[in-house]
């Protein structure tokens, strides 16, 4: 049985303005993965998220579960995937994490890079490029990565 990989990258423009723990700064959808057509890699799956993780990466973000102050556009899509009943794992990670990775770390074998796994120049580097936008008028720690699977 296949993996499938979605989810949404959100920002909280709210928190460079008024600070993370103003009322007002409140996380926003802003792009399903789905738009961005990043591919479903096994070995970027492993290396990102833990799964199917045979090739032995330490993920980056292993079993964090659905934020609990995601915003409502993820929350509805999240929903029409069935939610937490009908998904097997859910995680998150921000931009602050990412900018800071060794991409240059392997798997368990030594022969597969992060950076060749799931760095820029792999189908991944569509979805690093908006977080990157976004973080740059945002704010790293404002930009995360909402990802389940299926």
């Amino acid at each position: 049985m296949s993996t499938d990989v979605s989810g949404m990258i959100e920002c909280r423009p709210g928190a460079r303005l008024w600070g993370p723990d103003d009322a007002e700064s409140v996380w926003e959808a802003a792009i399903d993965l789905f738009l961005l057509n990043r591919g479903n890699a096994y070995d970027g799956l492993a290396c990102l998220f833990g799964i199917r993780n045979s090739f032995g990466f330490r993920p980056l973000a292993e079993g964090r579960g659905f934020p609990d102050d995601a915003s409502d556009g993820l929350r509805g899509e999240f929903a029409a995937y069935g939610g937490a009943d009908d998904v097997r794992g859910t995680t998150w990670l921000t931009w602050t994490e990412l900018a800071t990775t060794d991409w240059q770390e392997t798997d368990a074998s030594g022969a597969r890079s992060r950076a060749s796994a799931a760095g820029a120049d792999s189908d991944w580097g569509r979805v690093w490029s908006v977080m990157r936008i976004l973080s740059e008028v945002h704010g790293a720690e404002n930009v995360r990565l909402v990802a389940w699977f299926h």
